[in-house]
């Protein structure tokens, strides 16, 4: 699971570009749905065909990731941008941006004392080798995305992207190993969470669920004086309870809860300050869905540098199939 890992998460895709990452995760899942299909919006849809007699779920993941756009370009060919996403500006100062052709660019303070505190988006400048104008004016309203390895540190792995491209990596997994199941499951990979939730929504409302559960990532608070969080790397996967955008169905909460405890596997309860998923645009989809969320814990989290825990990651594939595989009543 670690290759799937680094060739998702090192993976060209900011929100609004995902064709790469799509093309990536479609060589993945198109022999192993039994339906696969690209929407309007860019969403990619594998359907699982079950036995029948079962509900109709749809489990969503993002594929896109925060980026960059170029919002200008000086005489000298040096290029300014506006965030795509939430960036941690911190990060920024010394990093690399790469954009869709494979051309790179380097991130830099205007003033070097910069480098030691939090920069202003607007005092950041973008270096692209050009020498002129004319060598750099093509980039204008460019999307790029950060440019970071990724790095297996044993039973932690770090890439810059692992929103969300672990749960597409958990979404990949569960339909390999899914063999038999009674529901009609939707596998959406969806695009433009990161400005909006945009791919969930009109995902879900073509899919029209009788259930949806998203897998993203969550928060951790296992650092040295990280917010005061339940969720730690580690620990299982994340049941979420709430988050700023959404309360998750009761019943499907218990669900997971119920299906991790009758599987021994180990799970966490997730109350998030701040933030969202895609769960909270599929619940809203049509007349009501009842939706609910798996997590990731992470640590670093939109900074170029997320860490997550490989047993979190498996356990999460396991608890997905172990709930696909019985019969759904909410």
């Amino acid at each position: 699971m670690k290759d799937l890992m680094k060739r998702l998460t090192e993976a060209y895709g900011p929100s609004g570009d995902e064709e790469q990452i799509r093309d990536l995760i479609r060589a993945e899942v198109e022999s192993l749905a039994d339906e696969l299909r690209v929407d309007t919006l860019g969403n990619l849809i594998a359907a699982k065909k079950g036995q029948g007699g079962g509900k109709r779920v749809m489990l969503a993941a993002h594929m896109d990731e925060i980026g960059l756009i170029i919002s200008y370009v000086d005489e000298k060919g040096f290029l300014r941008a506006q965030p795509i996403g939430g960036l941690d500006l911190t990060t920024l100062a010394g990093g690399r941006i790469v954009f869709s052709d494979g051309a790179v660019g380097v991130i830099a303070p205007e003033n070097r004392e910069d480098f030691r505190k939090e920069p202003e988006l607007s005092k950041l400048y973008i270096d692209v080798g050009a020498t002129s104008y004319d060598e750099a004016k093509g980039r204008l309203g460019q999307p790029a995305g950060f440019l970071r390895p990724f790095v297996d540190l044993g039973k932690r792995v770090v890439a810059k992207a692992f929103d969300d491209r672990i749960g597409c990596v958990v979404l990949i997994e569960t339909l390999r190993r899914l063999q038999d199941t009674p529901h009609e499951v939707y596998f959406v990979f969806s695009v433009q969470e990161e400005v909006g939730l945009r791919g969930a929504r009109t995902g879900a409302y073509g899919v029209d669920p009788e259930i949806g559960i998203a897998v993203d990532i969550t928060a951790s608070g296992d650092t040295p004086e990280a917010r005061k969080m339940a969720m730690k790397l580690g620990a299982g996967p994340c049941i979420k309870v709430r988050d700023s955008g959404m309360l998750a169905h009761p019943g499907v909460k218990d669900l997971l809860i119920e299906t991790a405890e009758a599987r021994e596997i180990p799970y966490q309860l997730e109350v998030l300050a701040a933030g969202s998923t895609d769960a909270a645009a599929i619940q809203l989809s049509r007349s009501g869905v009842p939706a609910g969320c798996v997590s990731v814990a992470c640590r670093y989290y939109h900074t170029p540098s997320e860490m997550v825990d490989v047993d979190d990651v498996e356990n999460t594939v396991r608890l997905l199939v172990a709930l696909l595989e019985e019969p759904i009543e909410l």
